[in-house]
C-alpha cells in the first residue's frame, strides 16, 4: 500500500467529503486515517492541500500518498489454533468467527497472525511485518479454512494459484429468501461503492471482475443454504453478490437487513472447503472443515435445518 496513486473523481462521486473518498482508495484506510493523511498534506485534490470536509467535483484529480509503514514487532501469543494440515511449508488453519486475521491499526494483538507466529516460529516475510505469512484472507466473522505459507518460495506458489484462480475455496451459507434456481452464477464486478466507500458494491464502470457460482442445499423457514464458489476472491465477494441478486445473508447488518437476525453477530458464512496443489510436492491436497457449533445451533434451532459437510456438501 505504501506509494503514491492518483485518482480521478466520477460525476457520481461529485458532492462527496474528501475524507470519505480517500477512506476507500486502498484496503486499510479508514475515514479518521485519511483524515490524518489530508491533515499531513499527503492527499491533495488538483495539486492542492485541502480540508477533509471538501466537497469533490466530478473531473478532480486527488492524489493520495501513503507513507511507508513504521516498522512494528507483532508478539507471538499462545491463542490455540485448529490446525488443519501442517508441513514444514505450510499450514492451513481453522479460523474461528469473531478473530481478525492481521494487525491493523488500533489491533495489533489476538489475531491469527499472533497465533501463528507463537505456533510456527517461521512465516514468510513477503506480506511485511504486519502479515506474515498470510496469502488469502477471510472476514472477521467469516470462520473457515485459511492458508499461510513459511517461506517465501511457497508464499509465491500459492499466491500464483490465487491468482491464476486455481484454488478451490467452498463456502457454505445462509441466505435470506428462498432462491428460485437450484443451481446459479452470479457475474457482476465488485468495487468500491460510490455512495459509501467503506462498503464494497457491484460496479460496474470502476468495479473488478468477480464471479460467484452457488448451489441450493435447502431451503426453509424463507432462508436458503447454499454451498457457493468462488472463481475469484474480491474483497466481499459472496457477501456483495448475494445481496446485489436480493437475498443478503442473515447476520450481515453491512449488506442486508440493519437489524442482526437468529442471534447472529456478524453473516454466516464459513469457508469449508480449500484444495491447493502443494508448491513442493505439487500433491493436490483439499481439505474440508465443518460447520462451527454456533452456526449448526443456529441453523438447527432457529431455522430448521440439519446439515453436515462431510455428508451433504
Amino acid at each position: 500500500m505504501p506509494g503514491s496513486e492518483k485518482y480521478v473523481v466520477s460525476g457520481d462521486e461529485s458532492g462527496m467529503r474528501l475524507d470519505v473518498f480517500a477512506s476507500g482508495t486502498e484496503p486499510g484506510i479508514s475515514r479518521s486515517y485519511a483524515q490524518k493523511l489530508i491533515g499531513a498534506g499527503l492527499i491533495t485534490v488538483n495539486g492542492v492541500g485541502v480540508k477533509a470536509n471538501y466537497r469533490l467535483r466530478g473531473g478532480d484529480e486527488v492524489a493520495v500518498m501513503i507513507p511507508p509503514p513504521v516498522e512494528l514487532e507483532v508478539l507471538p501469543e499462545p491463542i490455540p489454533l485448529e490446525v488443519y494440515y501442517e508441513d514444514s511449508d505450510l499450514i492451513v488453519v481453522n479460523k474461528p468467527r469473531g478473530m481478525v486475521v492481521h494487525p491493523a491499526e488500533g489491533n495489533y494483538t489476538g489475531t491469527l497472525v499472533n497465533a501463528l507466529l507463537y505456533h510456527c516460529r517461521d512465516l514468510s516475510g513477503i506480506n511485511g511485518v504486519l502479515r506474515p505469512g498470510i496469502v488469502h484472507r477471510i472476514d472477521k466473522e467469516t470462520s473457515g479454512l485459511l492458508m499461510a505459507a513459511k517461506n517465501d518460495l511457497i508464499h509465491e506458489g500459492l499466491a500464483g494459484q490465487l491468482k491464476e484462480h486455481t484454488v478451490s475455496r467452498g463456502y457454505v451459507a445462509l441466505a435470506h429468501g428462498l432462491l428460485a434456481h437450484n443451481r446459479g452464477m452470479v457475474d457482476a464486478p465488485v468495487g468500491r461503492d460510490p455512495s459509501d466507500r467503506q462498503r464494497m458494491a457491484v460496479n460496474y464502470r470502476h468495479g473488478k471482475n468477480a464471479v460467484t457460482h452457488y448451489r441450493v442445499l435447502d431451503r426453509k423457514n424463507n432462508f436458503t443454504l447454499l454451498d457457493l464458489r468462488l472463481e475469484t476472491g474480491r474483497t466481499h465477494q459472496i457477501r456483495v453478490h448475494m445481496s446485489y441478486i436480493g437475498h443478503p445473508l442473515a447476520g450481515d447488518i453491512r449488506y442486508g437487513p440493519a437489524r442482526p437476525h437468529l442471534g447472529l453477530v456478524g453473516q454466516f458464512l464459513h469457508a469449508y472447503l480449500l484444495g491447493f496443489i502443494h508448491p513442493r510436492t505439487k500433491e493436490y491436497l483439499e481439505i474440508r472443515a465443518p460447520l462451527p457449533d454456533e452456526l449448526k445451533t443456529i441453523l438447527e434451532q432457529n431455522v430448521g435445518m440439519h446439515f453436515s459437510i462431510k455428508g451433504e456438501v
